[in-house]
């Protein structure tokens, strides 16, 4: 039986190696066989397919059947999902639980130490940094808006505000209950009337397209900004920029706050 590789590639989503997708897809087509003649459908070594099913049983995959020679029996996919989706659940909520653990932990608080000394010997200057990837660079945003302690500006496009506030909304409003002062800023079409009025409950928000960016400031200290046109880039491919330098946070901040200043509130969303 012949596989494509593109297919026995998108098996690992199942969580499967390259030999346990061959034996299960070879067990799929025959419904019930023997090890030895899975074998040779599959063109797995036969010292190898023992181990191999075993470890698809232990998965859930299949079944074997009691009795000389042993067959085994295949799963049907859609219970196979199932089974898969459980397992993966049940093994993030005990990473989770894990992982929630070690917030009081002492290892924990000796990272933390070590993390506090190591950048007392950094200079402010060195603290900077490139992403490369959408998800990369909105997962340091979130960051920095958790650490936030007075203000935030954010000056992005229209469906960069969109996707922002997918992924931000919470933090936003988190730092909106500690007291952070939040400016939004996007073109805002007609369209955008009911979402701009949602984000109104924990910022102020403008609708600006004299100036096409897309970048944020926090504390006038630190900032990101992105390199390319969200319209024209993958998010894979998209390129952001992190600087810890006051200098240069408070000068984009001041013209921001141009922008800002010069759109009246009755031109406001």
């Amino acid at each position: 039986m012949i596989i494509q590789k593109h297919f026995l590639s998108r098996l690992k989503d199942f969580g499967l190696n390259t030999y346990e997708s061959k034996l299960w897809t070879a067990l799929l087509s025959r419904g019930v066989s023997t090890a030895g003649e899975l074998s040779d459908i599959a063109n797995v070594p036969r010292s190898r397919s023992y181990d191999v099913l075993e470890s698809l049983e232990k998965k859930g995959f299949i079944i074997m059947k009691i009795g000389k020679p042993i067959k085994y029996v295949a799963v049907t996919p859609e219970e196979v999902i199932e089974r898969v989706k459980k397992k993966v659940k049940e093994e993030a909520d005990s990473q989770s639980t894990m992982l929630e653990g070690l917030r009081d932990s002492e290892i924990l608080k000796e990272l933390t130490q070590l993390h506090n000394q190591g950048i007392d010997l950094v200079e402010p200057a060195d603290l900077t940094g490139s992403f490369r990837g959408r998800n990369a660079f909105y997962n340091h945003l979130e960051l920095m808006i958790k650490n936030a302690k007075k203000s935030i500006v954010l000056m992005t496009t229209t469906e960069g505000l969109k996707r922002k506030m997918e992924v931000l909304k919470g933090a936003l409003s988190k730092a909106k209950e500690r007291g952070v002062k939040i400016k939004i800023a996007a073109p805002l079409p007609k369209e955008m009337n009911k979402f701009a009025s949602e984000l109104k409950g924990f910022a102020d928000i403008k609708n600006i397209d004299s100036i096409k960016a897309r970048f944020c400031v926090i504390d006038e200290k630190e900032l990101v900004f992105t390199l390319l046109d969200d319209k024209t880039v993958h998010s894979n491919y998209d390129s952001a920029v992190w600087v810890n330098s006051p200098f240069f946070a408070t000068a984009v901040k001041k013209m921001f706050d141009t922008e800002w200043n010069a759109v009246k509130a009755g031109e406001s969303n």
